[in-house]
């Protein structure tokens, strides 16, 4: 059995900027209360946990006198509110995310509806759509029932969508609405590594017969790039660790690609490579032993 891994897999820069400004800032102010999971994956919240970040959803729950916001960035009121209870602030905001918010308080500013191609309970586009003073809405389908109220329309994208699936919301939005408004404003907001790893979940699921995606369950990029190879026709499974594997699914299997979310850690990736090398060996040896002997020569 053969294993190849993606050409790209694992943390983008955002995800590994975010780990490294949090865990400088435990090493610096002691502990600190993170408003949210630095990064949607369970290894890396264990992991910041040990080191004294822990995870809290309000800041009515900070404890320590120390939060972080997240690399899905937050709204303007944390940082306000975070100053009136006299609270030092860690930004670990993804830039590419921050570029996202700047843009939407530009545009709902000069007069735009805007309208974000995203899951609305996300994180990410819960925090863009806190900069558009409401003036903002997220949905998935391009055909959804939405007021727009003024002739001037704006759409962005969650960071963590791919270009392509974003090029299709477009033109359906358009094809939907186009007698709706006369200015459309159109800002490419996806991130180009996230991206980068679609093409190569792609290309993977095109030269292997069972794919393994590592990544907390809860990353939707993670679950993106499950349902990308799955799409492409290939046995597809979404694992967050390597003692989720069942050795039945490799029965028979000659290529087994191996894949990651952005917000995966190497660690995970080399564990899932070193057990499907372990299960490989196992199998190997259960199929000579039970390969049958040659009859003795008669004497």
């Amino acid at each position: 059995m053969k294993i190849k891994k993606a050409s790209a897999l694992g943390f983008c820069f955002g995800v590994r900027r975010a780990i490294e400004v949090v865990e400088s800032g435990a090493e610096e102010y002691g502990p600190i209360d993170s408003l949210g999971s630095v990064v949607h994956n369970p290894v890396v919240v264990d992991k910041l946990d040990n080191k004294g970040v822990r995870v809290v959803q309000g800041l009515e729950q900070v404890e320590s006198g120390t939060i972080a916001v997240t690399a899905h960035g937050r709204g303007p009121q944390i940082v306000d509110e975070a100053s009136r209870r006299g609270l030092r602030l860690i930004d670990a905001t993804c830039p590419i995310v921050r570029k996202s918010q700047k843009a939407a308080q530009k545009l709902v500013h000069d007069g735009f509806k805007l309208i974000i191609y995203g899951e609305e309970d996300h994180p990410e586009v819960r925090g863009v759509l806190a900069w558009t003073d409401g003036k903002g809405v997220a949905i998935l389908d391009p055909e959804s029932s939405i007021d727009i109220p003024r002739r001037k329309v704006a759409l962005l994208s969650q960071t963590t969508k791919s270009e392509e699936s974003f090029a299709e919301f477009v033109a359906r939005f358009v094809a939907h609405n186009i007698g709706r408004f006369n200015e459309l404003r159109i800002i490419n907001t996806t991130c180009p590594e996230t991206d980068e790893r679609y093409h190569a979940a792609r290309e993977l699921a095109a030269e292997s017969d069972l794919i393994l995606v590592v990544g907390g369950r809860n990353s939707a990029n993670t679950r993106k790039l499950a349902q990308t190879c799955a799409g492409a026709g290939v046995e597809t499974h979404h694992i967050e660790t390597a003692g989720e594997i069942e050795p039945a699914w490799l029965q028979g299997r000659e290529v087994v690609g191996v894949t990651a979310g952005a917000s995966t850690p190497d660690e995970s990736i080399d564990e899932v490579v070193r057990r499907l090398r372990e299960l490989d060996r196992q199998g190997k040896s259960e199929r000579r032993r039970r390969r049958p002997q040659p009859a003795a020569a008669a004497t």
